[in-house]
């Protein structure tokens, strides 16, 4: 073999690639499968798929041991494509345990459709999302880093739009198709000029690159810095690019809403902190005001979305879950533009790894706890859950108590202690302003979130009505529910995710 042939023979670490490449092998699976199994008994692909995500999420365990990298340049092993650090670790167990309980929602959920949802269709898309997202914080090269998040995001739109015939479904699906498309052109533009002022692609040599440009092509580098966050920042939902979540999230099966909130957010925000804290420190004087800015009008135009929802509206909860999640993308926002101030960047992005990680248990509990309310109350009102304690007492005080995390009071320890680690990032970076910001907005957000709350221990109007909770469904409350309380009982456990490996 000539050196030239043997310059692009690469060894692949297929242990630091497990976690995603399984989700992929496993949707294969599904989809072929889908074809030889018969109607009655498609809940199959239900199991498989669990099982495939829950291997995924448990292949994480050999590589805590060290860090690992793969498809590095033969010249140069330091700069790789894929890198298995802690940070990565973190937010493929964030994204992977997210798909697994949105999974076993989506089970319920299926059954209850009775085969108006395709399932071998569905079990593949979301498995594929799944893959996608977990190979997104492993990414350290742009090429990479787009692929993965498209392939994160297109089953995303189909999944949103998979109700046949359901006109809410497919108007949303096509607001979230738009949207998505135009931030991916808009990361795709910036993505080509940061290539054409630096002449590489992976992160670590962007970094140094970009610093030493030559003049005649800094205009086109910094235009490349601004369109690559603009896409970015559609992806977080962040405002004023957030238009598509209320309606997203109502038009789209619930299991699919819950994924979004929590593993949609994963990957915009792990995007973001590569593309600014690896490969643009440089830039830190653009992009830290800059994402200052948004995560202020994020956390407001949010909480002030929340409370203006009317409880008898239908829909309202969901829409309340949505707004609320926007709300949260602010407060996930600020460590990251904190770290652009800080001299310790990696604890300012810590903060923003231990804040989803909160978030990201106690939201799809919420949404768990939501599923068993609409399969008796379709149209899933905030005033549907009035006098719950009566008919479904555990469900009443789960819900209090992840809607007490998401507020930040007790007994939901980890909500609070998880916001306190966001102040902290604030004010440490000497961004007081901006954690002002958020203590008024975490007053606003009390109200609607305790509204909720007290509804839930009301008298019902009529008699309270009792049903079975099918098996899936309960233990996907239960996980969530014994993983807030733990947290909760142990802060300390979320203070670990600190310390990224970022650097």
């Amino acid at each position: 073999m000539s050196a030239q042939a043997q310059s692009l023979v690469q060894s692949v670490d297929w242990l630091a690639i497990a976690p995603p490449t399984i989700a992929a092998v496993v949707g294969l699976v599904v989809l072929v499968t889908d074809l030889f199994v018969g109607d009655n008994r498609k809940a199959l692909l239900g199991w498989v798929s669990v099982a495939g995500l829950a291997a995924s999420a448990l292949m994480l365990l050999p590589l805590l041991d060290g860090d690992r990298s793969t498809f590095c340049l033969t010249g140069d092993a330091d700069v790789c494509s894929y890198t298995a650090d802690r940070f990565t670790l973190v937010i493929q167990f964030l994204v992977l345990g997210g798909a697994l309980l949105a999974a076993l929602l989506s089970m319920t959920t299926l059954k209850d459709a009775n085969r108006e949802l395709p399932e071998g269709e569905f079990w593949f898309l979301l498995l594929s999302s799944a893959a996608g997202a977990a190979l997104l914080p492993a990414s350290r090269d742009l090429a990479t880093l787009i692929v993965a998040l498209e392939v994160a995001s297109l089953p995303a739109f189909a999944l949103v739009g998979i109700k046949h015939g359901d006109r809410k479904s497919s108007e949303a699906a096509l607001k979230f198709f738009l949207s998505s498309v135009t931030a991916t052109a808009v990361s795709l533009m910036g993505i080509s000029f940061v290539y054409a002022s630096t002449g590489t692609l992976y992160l670590t040599e962007i970094a140094t690159r970009i610093e030493n440009v030559d003049h005649q092509l800094q205009t086109l580098a910094q235009a490349g810095v601004v369109l690559t966050l603009v896409g970015f920042a559609f992806k977080t939902a962040a405002v004023p690019f957030h238009f598509w979540v209320p309606d997203t999230y109502v038009g789209a099966p619930l299991p699919v809403a819950a994924y979004l909130s929590v593993v949609g957010k994963a990957v915009g925000f792990s995007g973001l902190i590569l593309v600014t804290v690896i490969a643009l420190p440089s830039y830190a004087d653009v992009w830290g005001p800059a994402l200052a800015a948004l995560a202020a009008l994020t956390m407001t135009v949010g909480n002030v979305g929340a409370l203006r929802q009317r409880s008898t509206r239908a829909y309202s909860a969901v829409r309340l879950l949505a707004w609320s999640s926007v709300g949260q993308a602010g407060y996930l926002l600020v460590p990251i533009a904190a770290a652009a101030y800080s001299e310790d960047a990696e604890k300012a992005i810590g903060s923003t790894v231990a804040y989803a990680l909160m978030y990201a248990a106690v939201n799809l509990g919420a949404f768990a706890v939501a599923a068993l309310v609409a399969r008796t109350k379709p149209l899933n009102r905030v005033s549907d859950y009035r006098g719950l304690y009566a008919s479904q007492p555990l469900a009443a005080l789960v819900l209090g108590f992840f809607l007490l995390c998401l507020a930040g009071l007790p007994p939901g320890i980890i909500g609070l202690f998880a916001k306190v680690t966001v102040f902290s990032a604030a004010v440490d970076a000497g961004l007081g302003w901006l954690a002002v910001v958020m203590a008024v907005n975490v007053v606003i957000a009390l109200f609607y979130y305790l509204q909720w709350t007290t509804l839930l221990f009301r008298s019902p109007e009529g008699e309270p009505e009792t049903h079975r909770v099918p098996a899936p469904l309960t233990v996907a409350i239960a996980l969530t529910a014994v993983l807030g309380i733990a947290l909760s009982g142990a802060p300390q456990l979320v203070l670990r995710f600190s310390d990224t490996g970022l650097f």
